[in-house]
């Protein structure tokens, strides 16, 4: 097992990056893992974590297969690409200056485990309610599986109750 700094990491995207994909804060992947696969499932899930902070569906259809499965799909989220993409669209109309940033990433062959942190401010609109500037800072983990370079499954889990909570649409009791 390695691990590979932001340095390393942007070196193995290097090649074929685009200028608009995250960095990587901090990338563990086994040496006994393939140049090309780990590269391949690197390069997907970097690119499906740019689409979460840019909410460019062209990384979205660059990074899921057709036949993409969402293993916990949300109540009223269609099955496939189409969910990604509307709940991208959801989130980035509520919080139109949204970042995400890749806190960490595993590589286990063509599975990959990747910490994304979202933050923003809500001026938007979510479930009928107006932001009002609401600072928001909340995690979600996917653990993604990628094939022939495309994710094919997903499972995630978002903090929803903290992002709920910020917006206003939620009460933590402490």
């Amino acid at each position: 097992m390695r691990v590979i700094g932001l340095a390393l990491g942007a070196a193995l995207l290097a090649g074929s990056a685009s200028a608009e994909e995250l960095k990587v804060d901090e990338l563990i992947a086994p040496t006994s893992v393939s140049n090309a696969q780990q590269e391949a499932t690197i390069k997907a899930a970097t690119a499906y974590a740019t689409f979460w902070n840019t909410g460019n569906e062209s990384l979205l259809t660059a990074s899921v297969a057709p036949s993409f499965i969402d293993h916990t799909l949300p109540a009223g989220r269609p099955q496939g690409p189409q969910g990604p993409a509307l709940a991208s669209r959801n989130l980035h109309a509520a919080v139109p200056d949204l970042s995400v940033e890749v806190k960490k990433m595993i590589v286990t062959n063509e599975y990959v485990a990747v910490q994304l942190e979202f933050k923003g401010h809500f001026t938007g609109t979510f479930r009928n309610k107006q932001g009002n500037g609401e600072t928001l800072d909340f995690i979600a983990f996917n653990v993604l599986k990628v094939t022939n370079g495309l994710v094919t499954d997903n499972w995630h889990l978002e903090d929803n109750l903290t992002l709920l909570s910020q917006m206003g649409l939620a009460e933590v009791k402490h």
